[in-house]
């Protein structure tokens, strides 16, 4: 029994290391595999989200657990929850003071904001989204990063045309429960570095 137990754990250690190289998620949360990004502009962002972690983490423990920080581009989306409103002109005021920041978009709650009821139906919308993601051959899932929070519906990510950005927010907007869609989707070509 011992000996099963053992060779299970080594089977599920590489396994997880070899499907972590093949296709690894960079620091922004966008899979390297289909990110339009240059690799310096992915190593950028991912000192940016390294940095601002750091800071938040030094400001305040907690803010590991409930603060979730992703950057593309130097573009900065915060979401998660804390106690109080302060906190969150805290955490904002920290993320504009990151260096290289273009900007910084908030899907920050305060506690009691939301029950579990709630938070039962936002898990829903988001799943069902990036079911229909993964199905829809006009999108590209893995360069999206969604959260919902009471209803409202955020998607930062990067968009390769035009027409894959008016898809997404379409298939947002079918969702039964959805209030509001609110997007940070960057078209490829509006990438910092495509411009120069």
């Amino acid at each position: 029994m011992k000996k099963n137990i053992i060779i299970i754990l080594i089977f599920i250690f590489f396994s997880s290391c070899v499907g972590s190289s093949s296709v690894g998620i960079f620091g922004s949360g966008v899979s390297v595999a289909y990110d339009p990004r240059t690799v310096g502009m992915q190593i950028d962002d991912s000192i940016m989200q390294k940095n601002l972690t750091a800071r938040l983490a030094l400001t305040e423990k907690k803010y590991l657990i409930y603060i979730s920080t992703k950057v593309l581009d130097g573009n900065i989306f915060l979401t998660g929850k804390v106690s109080e409103p302060e906190e969150k002109l805290k955490i904002i005021k920290l993320a504009w003071e990151t260096k290289g920041v273009r900007s910084v978009k908030t899907a920050i709650t305060i506690k009691g904001e939301t029950n579990f009821k709630n938070s039962a139906k936002d898990a829903l919308i988001t799943s069902q989204l990036k079911a229909a993601m993964i199905f829809s051959k006009d999108i590209k899932g893995k360069n999206y990063n969604i959260d919902t929070i009471n209803g409202k519906i955020y998607i930062f990510g990067i968009s390769m045309s035009q027409d894959e950005k008016r898809k997404v927010i379409e298939e947002a907007k079918e969702i039964y429960g959805v209030k509001e869609v609110v997007t940070s989707i960057l078209l490829v070509e509006e990438l910092s570095r495509n411009k120069i």
